[in-house]
């Protein structure tokens, strides 16, 4: 057992009867979430998290394991704690927070987090250990009470005002967006209703204004999915964001929408209200449907004629011999690397039609992680005469999953690594094996990303604005790299500064979950 100071080493459990197993449940059982870092590895990643901390943050552990724990900020990182974080890990001392912290579905929770240095029996510092509670409720509450002080001497003569203005503003807001709006009071019956809403579900302000949104049109709104999201997911005060239903209304026929929903909180009459938004995404979807089937067709048809040129070129090839115009075999290679490209780009576009469609196909078996790296690198190394690409780390292990779609999310990470980072010379990869994860980094110190592209750059065709005329593309390569990783239920991600390059990590289960 490792404890906190190296003197302490010789404390040992009576009878030796805490074992592993047993350290892991009672961890487990604590009402704190704990994580356990590993300080020997590059940004420090997380080795271990319990189950509370699973709760309070609303991720799974696949998506945690491997990440630095800053994760939890998303992008309030200019708080000040995490200077005081900072420098605690740098000294190797304890240091006891409370900081902004966010849930999976960006709900905002404080944490009263408290760090641990881990020593071995060097004295090093191997791990840090993380304990956090949320505090949001007392934070709530002195907030509550700080502005109750201040609004009590105003609140008898603005409530009137707060109220009218308020009922104007929602009223003008509802009558002029043009998109379906409702206001349900708790009990889920129409309070106001939108033109857009009656011109496009086809009825009137009569019928719809006092009645139960279930009820209308002859309980064509009874929609067990629209059920789950107002009684089931609304009452936790958190908004509902682009929910999807499809439903067949008998007179406009089938509909997908896209739903939001906000609780209104105002006080008075408005109390506990929702304000639900309905966008009618039918035709958009149908036009994303089309679009994908043509770039199934089109990148199938291409395909073939395809072949067969590169078929001719080849055949030409070596029909001229090394004898023949030198021009001539210098025009045959280019167009034969051309040719290639043009492939590649085809079967890009046919991978993002088969993870539109869901017919990704997955052939998962046991290779060898540290040898399908080096083997990715070799023939990318040879092209980029102006890069040094250095491996750290390793796996030591097989990893189960399919070697060829992985090798493909290896060989883009270092090809957009190398171009992204024109005027640097280095590219760096660290492999380590964390828990039952393989993480797989890729660092550039070439242009990096900025906060507002990292948030859509593994969008479907998303490019970043300056890089559309500098660095031609597509945009699909981090989409599919994502789609790939997911299917293989790890995760993708990217950490950068604009002027100050990039890492993209992925981790990847060392065994399919069965």
């Amino acid at each position: 057992m490792i404890l906190d100071k190296p003197e302490d080493n010789d404390k040992k459990f009576p009878d030796g009867d805490l074992t592993q197993d047993l350290m892991s449940k009672a961890l487990d059982a604590s009402i704190s979430g704990i994580i356990i870092t590993d300080n020997r590895q590059p940004d420090n990643p997380i080795i271990y998290c319990n189950a509370a901390f699973l709760r309070i943050s609303g991720y799974s552990r696949s998506e945690i394991i491997g990440h630095n724990c800053r994760f939890l900020q998303g992008d309030d990182r200019n708080q000040k704690e995490r200077s005081f974080i900072r420098e605690a890990v740098k000294k190797g001392e304890a240091c006891v927070i409370e900081i902004r912290n966010y849930r999976k579905n960006g709900e905002l929770f404080w944490n009263e987090l408290s760090v641990s240095p881990i020593f071995d029996t060097q004295g090093k510092i191997s791990h840090f250990i993380g304990v956090q509670n949320d505090v949001s409720l007392r934070k709530k509450v002195e907030q509550d009470l700080r502005q109750q002080q201040v609004l009590m001497e105003n609140q008898i003569a603005e409530r009137t005002k707060s109220l009218k203005d308020s009922e104007l503003f929602l009223s003008s807001i509802i009558q002029t967006v043009r998109e379906s709006l409702l206001v349900l009071d708790p009990n889920f019956r129409v309070v106001s209703a939108n033109d857009h809403f009656l011109k496009t579900f086809k009825v009137t302000s009569e019928e719809t204004v006092g009645t139960k949104l279930y009820e209308l049109g002859n309980h064509q709104w009874d929609i067990p999915k629209l059920r789950e999201l107002l009684i089931d997911i609304l009452p936790t005060n958190n908004p509902v964001e682009d929910f999807e239903v499809e439903h067949d209304f008998p007179h406009i026929g089938r509909k997908l929408m896209l739903l939001n929903a906000y609780r209104i909180e105002l006080e008075g009459q408005f109390k506990d209200q929702i304000l639900l938004a309905i966008e009618d995404i039918t035709e958009r979807r149908e036009i994303e449907r089309r679009k994908d089937d043509f770039l199934s067709i089109a990148s199938h048809e291409l395909k073939t004629p395809l072949t067969t040129i590169k078929g001719y070129v080849q055949a030409m090839e070596r029909i001229v011999g090394n004898e023949n115009d030198t021009r001539f075999r210098t025009f045959l290679s280019k167009t034969s690397k051309h040719l290639d490209r043009l492939n590649t780009l085809l079967a890009e576009l046919l991978d993002v039609s088969r993870i539109q469609t869901g017919n990704i196909e997955l052939h998962k078996v046991p290779f060898d992680f540290d040898k399908m790296v080096k083997e990715s690198i070799e023939p990318i190394q040879a092209a980029a005469n102006n890069h040094r690409i250095s491996v750290q780390g390793s796996a030591g292990h097989s990893v189960e999953a399919d070697e060829s779609h992985i090798i493909q999310v290896v060989n883009n990470l270092l090809s957009n690594a190398i171009k992204y980072s024109p005027d640097a010379n280095e590219v760096e990869i660290h492999i380590a094996r964390i828990s039952d994860f393989i993480k797989l980094s890729v660092t550039d110190y070439g242009m990096g990303i900025s906060a507002e592209d990292q948030k859509k750059i593994f969008d479907r065709f998303y490019r970043a604005g300056d890089l559309q005329q500098r660095f031609p593309g597509m945009g699909i390569g981090l989409y599919i790299c994502e789609q790939i990783i997911k299917n293989h239920n790890g995760t993708l991600w990217v950490e950068s500064e604009k002027g100050k390059g990039s890492t993209f990590s992925f981790t990847l289960p060392i065994k399919t979950a069965k």
